[in-house]
């Protein structure tokens, strides 16, 4: 009978957990994991064709510079390194790839976003900027109205 109570616990206290997690990372969101999904699935199949090209790669070479037939550890290793320092960067680009191909609104709004913060960086005339904010959060967001106040200072500064 306790080996029957503890299998039902875990039975139950399983699915619990992965809905715990779901709702405190946000994945509720069905666009979420699906991007998810497409990007680390890609990544994964990336990364392992990655790896095993490297390893045979690299033994093939190692075995041809030393003449020894296998040389797994050192294979194993370097292909290791060299997956490891690419996860970062191939995870950023197949994220833009996925956004740009499957959610070209967020792609872009981001990309408005950035050209905006580059230009702000730039401009020093306030009606230029006013119209270029107005713009940017028409484009962005899309709302039915946009308005920009501005407050008045008591002190002005004069160049």
């Amino acid at each position: 009978m306790p080996e029957n109570t503890v299998i039902g616990m875990f039975v139950i206290l399983i699915p619990l957990s992965i809905g715990v997690a779901v709702l405190r990372s946000g994945l509720f969101d069905i666009d979420v994991i699906i991007n998810r999904t497409l990007v680390y699935g890609s990544l994964t199949v990336t990364l392992a064709l990655l790896y095993f090209g490297g390893v045979t790669l690299t033994q093939s070479l190692l075995g041809a510079l030393t003449g020894q037939d296998k040389l797994p550890q050192l294979a194993v290793v370097a292909s290791t390194l060299v997956v490891a320092a690419m996860f970062n960067p191939l995870r950023h680009r197949t994220q833009e790839f996925i956004d740009r191909r499957f959610y070209r609104k967020k792609y872009d709004a981001a990309k408005t976003l950035d050209e905006f913060s580059a230009r702000l960086r730039d401009e020093t005339d306030l009606g230029a900027l006013s119209n270029d904010i107005l713009t940017v959060v028409r484009d962005t967001m899309q709302p039915e109205h946009v308005s920009l106040w501005l407050r008045e200072t008591e002190r002005r500064r004069t160049v």
